[in-house]
């Protein structure tokens, strides 16, 4: 008896392990044909989608794509919204309601919700799980349900270059400047200038550039090391695999 036992045993790995790799190379699979390109746009015809961009499979919701228009080298991650319009189907007019600079990145689960005009400026990185939306209910009358009154609609605007922290909020009528850190959780509203940090809910700024004084208050992390001019990728891939080897080996006091 115990004999079968560690036979059955046996086999319900096998098979539990030949399930786990057809699983996993059939979602990586998946990953591969489910991406939206330029060059197999799938289902979705967008405005513009330019050269090297890529939204991650599964997507999250899209629709307006004919009045959405996404630069090149954009990475859009796995379940990202992406919505021109308040709903499918509708005639939003000749000219584009949502935009993506070049090189613009969208974490997993973000949201770009653009009811009226939302324009992302190139080189704009954004966390997972970050909401724009040029769209906010109203609440006007006191005796109606929120969700049934009316919404107000104001453009949103932000600037190239810009970081957006993990589960920001960008609220309609924001307008970022050029460069612009947006801390993790902060709610953005109104106008923020270039080359600022800002933080909080409703979020105010925390930081700022001035050109003769630096970064004010200042930094307290120390400024990253350039990468020296003429190294190559797979040097800076040497180097950091010869500094893993040398922390992992004991010191002289080791036992």
């Amino acid at each position: 008896m115990p004999k079968n036992r560690n036979t059955f045993s046996f086999l319900a790995r096998r098979r539990r392990r030949a399930a786990s790799w057809v699983v996993h190379r059939g979602w990586a699979w998946a990953q591969e044909a489910g991406a939206v390109t330029a060059e197999h746009p799938g289902r979705l015809r967008f405005g513009a989608i330019g050269e090297g961009t890529r939204l991650a499979f599964p997507q999250g919701t899209v629709f307006g794509e004919p009045w959405i228009q996404l630069g090149g080298h954009c990475i859009i991650g796995e379940q990202v919204t992406l919505t021109a319009g308040m709903m499918p189907d509708l005639d939003l007019g000749p000219e584009p309601i949502l935009t993506l600079g070049d090189g613009v990145v969208l974490g997993r689960g973000s949201h770009v919700i653009a009811d009226t005009t939302v324009s992302i400026g190139s080189d704009t990185y954004c966390g997972p799980y970050v909401y724009i939306t040029s769209t906010n209910h109203s609440y006007d009358d006191p005796h109606e349900p929120v969700g049934k009154q009316w919404p107000r609609m104001e453009p949103v605007e932000i600037g190239p270059g810009c970081w957006i922290g993990t589960g920001a909020v960008i609220l309609p009528g924001a307008r970022l400047g050029r460069n612009v850190v947006v801390a993790a959780g902060a709610v953005v509203r109104g106008e923020v200038p270039d080359h600022v940090v800002v933080a909080g809910a409703p979020a105010r700024v925390v930081r700022r550039w001035d050109p003769e004084k630096g970064w004010q208050p200042p930094l307290r992390t120390p400024a990253p090391v350039p990468i020296p001019e003429g190294v190559t990728p797979e040097q800076l891939l040497a180097l950091a695999e010869l500094e893993g080897e040398q922390e992992q080996e004991p010191g002289p006091d080791a036992d």
